[in-house]
């Protein structure tokens, strides 16, 4: 079984010039953007959609490599990875 994070952090492959993660990222913005419509909390939207993520990671590619690139989480949430809005010095 191939590892999560070799894959997650290899280059997908491109397909006229388009690329998968990127359309991939589109269609989520787009499904938090209805539910928000429909009244949906943007905090559940967001916890379905990591659990939606990480159940497809895990059938994917097993439950060892998932648990390995999620216990390096913390590191890269509080180093600022996964926020959008900052003031770089």
């Amino acid at each position: 079984m191939s590892d999560v994070r070799d894959e997650l952090l290899e280059p997908v492959e491109f397909t006229a010039g388009e690329n998968f993660k990127h359309r991939a990222m589109n269609h989520m913005e787009r499904a938090f953007d209805d539910a928000d419509d429909e009244g949906i909390p943007v905090d559940a939207m967001a916890h379905a959609a990591l659990f939606a993520a990480l159940t497809t990671l895990v059938e994917c590619f097993g439950e060892d490599s998932v648990a390995k690139m999620v216990s390096e989480l913390p590191s890269k949430i509080t180093s600022g990875s996964y926020t959008l809005l900052r003031t770089l010095q």
